[in-house]
């Protein structure tokens, strides 16, 4: 009924409703000039006829109202836009537009499948460079006037058209391919963005049919490090953006085109990603990355970046070489006595800084934090390796596990660290020792025995309803025929208002119990 009224108000106020026919694609947006004015302070709305469905009715006063994929704009000459993305079969249909009180228009949808114009693609560039894609059309628009716009804070801008061109911005027109390509030189991060390809389908309502959407990332490479580890061993990589703490970080491989993006997910926490496992230190602005097992797949090139914002990026390029060395990774075995000092001994090469960890048990391995390294030094040199030792002192049960030592090296933009020696260390039990915790545990069961026994004595003599016994000095036994006589004297409670009997059976070998009336 609101609807209705809505309709009826504009029927008397401005005579007959203009119509507009537009047509787009599948998968596609369109992009519809209403020609009519914006009139900020009055409310503006959108809905489907014969469905009678309310899209937009919105009283604010914004220049950006979007619900779900319908969106109503002003644009720069303060004229309302009709903005629809992703379009479907089932948006075909008559539409009206319209802002209360002063205008409206009915504007007839068509939607068409076609294969040219349901496509999104992510291109990647940078900084300084020329930005390079191709957007394909229906063989129907080869006369159409081609057409670029760029989205922005809510907020639609043409970059190309025949009468609107940039110095930086080219487009040129393949008829025979149905293929425009656009080309962007000297890219800058504020080039980055969503980019709209689009042909001019009807010049009278200045009607446009998105063809393609292209996502603009350009991207700054600060630097490239080299890295090599062994096949079978740990690595840790720390990748460092100081200036972008709290910015989401990520590596990916840039053999798949950087389409499988690994980060935590979650900041200041460890993650499992695949096979590596990723924290994103927001406080020192790093992202660590540990290879938990390498593997001859893991060789490639990385980025390890840093997203400053949507559509710029940040990244040091990272050339990792996975060697398969038969002598990597060592593995060897120590123990030690509880309380006692143990000696770990590694190598590393000459020209690196030394690196020990304790693997925790997602199988990470970070700096000690439980034991102290008391000495780290050179002790002889092999095959330009040198060789150092760990001293753990002092020696307790959570120390026990397996360490792994290896070499750290560090550039401008990155800290790694290869791991290549595998130590298991294994406590042994003093036997001195456990024979004192033994003694301790039986004295403690006796001592509680013993209390244990006193109270329930001390129980039944404080019984005032029981029967007082008193033995005689010398209790008198005869054993014969493996019946065992006692004599035994019951004195009567002053209280007690009966004689009372004890009869016992003699009839009974081994009887160990007696009849008591009163």
């Amino acid at each position: 009924m609101k609807i209705l009224l809505i309709f009826f108000t504009f029927s008397l106020i401005s005579g007959a409703v203009r119509c507009v026919s537009v047509t787009g694609y599948s998968g596609g947006s369109l992009l519809v000039d209403s020609g009519k004015l914006w009139y900020s302070y009055s409310s503006k709305y959108m809905a489907k006829l014969h469905e009678w469905r309310t899209i937009i009715n919105n009283m604010k006063h914004d220049q950006w109202i979007s619900e779900g994929r319908f969106t109503l704009f002003c644009n720069e000459y303060s004229g309302l836009m009709i903005y629809i993305r992703e379009l479907n079969i089932q948006d075909a249909g008559i539409y009206q537009i319209g802002v209360d009180g002063k205008w409206a228009i009915n504007m007839a949808l068509n939607v068409e499948e076609d294969s040219c114009c349901n496509t999104s693609k992510r291109v990647m560039v940078n900084i300084g460079e020329t930005a390079t894609f191709s957007c394909e059309y229906s063989q129907n628009h080869n006369n159409n006037v081609k057409i670029i716009f760029k989205e922005g804070n809510k907020s639609i801008e043409v970059i190309y058209s025949t009468g609107n061109k940039e110095e930086r911005f080219s487009v040129s027109d393949d008829r025979h391919n149905q293929l425009m390509t656009v080309r962007i030189t000297a890219v800058t991060p504020d080039d980055g963005g969503v980019y709209l390809c689009g042909v001019w389908i009807n010049r009278e309502s200045y009607s446009y049919s998105i063809i393609n959407t292209v996502h603009l990332h350009v991207v700054t490479k600060v630097g490239v490090s080299r890295v090599t580890g062994h096949s079978g061993g740990r690595m840790m990589i720390k990748c460092e953006h100081p200036q972008h703490k709290t910015k989401p970080k990520y590596i990916c491989k840039e053999s798949d085109g950087c389409s499988e993006r690994k980060n935590p997910g979650v900041q200041d926490e460890w993650m499992e990603n695949g096979d590596v496992s990723l924290y994103d230190d927001t406080r020192a602005g790093v992202l660590m990355v540990f290879f938990r097992e390498l593997k001859a797949a893991d060789a490639g090139t990385y980025r390890c970046g840093v997203n400053v914002s949507h559509y710029t990026e940040s990244f040091t390029e990272l050339q990792l070489d996975v060697r398969d060395d038969a002598k990597y990774p060592k593995t060897k075995t120590e123990s030690a006595h509880l309380g006692e000092e143990v000696n770990i001994t590694c190598q590393i090469p000459e020209e690196h800084k030394v690196h020990f960890c304790k693997e925790d048990d997602d199988h990470i391995c970070q700096n000690i934090s439980t034991s102290a390294v008391t000495e780290m030094s050179p002790s002889s040199e092999r095959n330009e390796e040198r060789v150092f030792t760990v001293s753990i002192s002092n020696v307790s049960v959570r120390d026990a596990g397996v360490y792994w030592c290896g070499a750290e090296t560090r550039d401008t933009h990155l800290t790694f660290i290869s791991l290549t020696t595998k130590i298991q260390l294994n406590l042994i039990s003093n036997g001195f020792s456990m024979f004192i915790i033994i003694c301790v545990c039986v004295s403690l069961l006796l001592i509680g025995g013993f209390t244990l026994t006193v109270c329930k004595l001390r129980h039944k003599r404080g019984d005032p309803g029981s029967a007082q016994i008193n033995s005689h000095d010398e209790l008198p036994t005869i054993l014969s025929d493996g019946l065992l006589y006692t004599s035994v004297s019951f004195q009567k409670h002053e209280e007690s208002l009966s004689e009372a009997s004890v009869t016992v059976s003699k009839n009974e070998l081994y009887s160990d119990y007696a009849t008591v009336s009163r």
